[in-house]
């Protein structure tokens, strides 16, 4: 058992990954909270059998909101933050808590994330990153534990008093960038994010929520429109007029010889791009109450 660690899964129709990841939850011997997103499969009971404390939002609340609901409901030092379709190795929770408790200075510490065929996840640069520059995005996975600029929302431990110091994940994102964010809020209040490949887990990689019609175009809305808010949000170009310009035409193309899946991937992107344009929030497109337009732009 590793005391002082709680465990924070949301899900959304997850009932298909949810019982892995709890499993292997309950095989590190650290409690569980699982804020379920308003699923209308069998999730929540799921939580439940395995003995989670369950939180269920009236609605589908995002990833971020619902997380920062979980963290709230804890009382422990640590808080890690897992996907539904992210499953433990055993002895990673332990060797990110000593990894934690080594460095005075560290903010958040990663796992390896281990993909569904066998590559392991490293993302070498952020969008957001304000040190440790990779402009060329050059991939050297490190054979040990190192400092980076970035990493996942898949999966990564915090102290629970520093998530709550700076925000937690930004509420006005619904979806996407929300780890990047917490990242860079994280590095600029002075704490290191570091890498820890002793800590493993496997990662069913967008596995967390079953296929529905409709949901990759709603994906790839969420995934412009952050990427939008948080160059705002940072002071960087704003990319949302090439990106609504650039998938608009490719969207047109998908749309001219009947490739429904392309179109919902471009159509999604460009939508989101000119959603943002137009001052319409994530949380508006989500039916959601938060932050205005004008401040989402701030």
């Amino acid at each position: 058992m590793e005391p002082g660690v709680t465990a924070i899964v949301v899900t959304y129709e997850s009932a298909h990954a949810l019982p892995e990841c709890l499993a292997a939850i309950g095989l590190a011997g650290i409690p569980a909270i699982v804020v379920d997103n308003a699923s209308e499969d069998v999730s929540p009971e799921i939580a439940r059998l395995a003995g989670a404390t369950l939180l269920r939002n009236a609605c589908n609340e995002g990833y971020g909101r619902a997380n920062n609901r979980g963290v709230e409901a804890a009382d422990s030092e640590f808080v890690l933050i897992v996907n539904p379709d992210v499953i433990l190795e055993l002895g990673s929770v332990a060797a990110l808590v000593r990894t934690a408790r080594r460095h005075p200075d560290a903010g958040i510490v990663a796992p390896k994330i281990v993909e569904p065929d066998g590559r392991v996840f490293f993302q070498p640069r952020s969008l957001l990153s304000p040190y440790l520059k990779n402009p060329r995005g050059e991939l050297a996975i490190p054979e040990g534990e190192a400092c980076v600029p970035f990493v996942s929302g898949a999966c990564f431990l915090i102290r629970r008093a520093l998530f709550l110091g700076v925000g937690g994940f930004d509420p006005a994102i619904f979806l996407f960038y929300e780890d990047d964010d917490l990242c860079r809020k994280v590095a600029d209040n002075g704490f290191s994010i570091i890498y820890c490949p002793a800590a493993s887990v496997r990662h069913g990689r967008g596995k967390s929520s079953a296929p529905a019609p409709g949901r990759v175009f709603r994906s790839r809305w969420h995934q412009a429109w952050s990427r939008a808010y948080v160059s705002r949000k940072y002071g960087l170009p704003d990319p949302a007029p090439l990106m609504a310009a650039i998938n608009g035409i490719k969207a047109a193309g998908a749309r001219a010889i009947r490739r429904t899946d392309l179109y919902e991937r471009y159509g999604g992107s460009a939508a989101g791009a000119f959603a943002w344009m137009r001052g319409r929030t994530a949380l508006e497109q989500e039916g959601l109450r938060g932050v205005s337009a004008k401040e989402a732009k701030r």
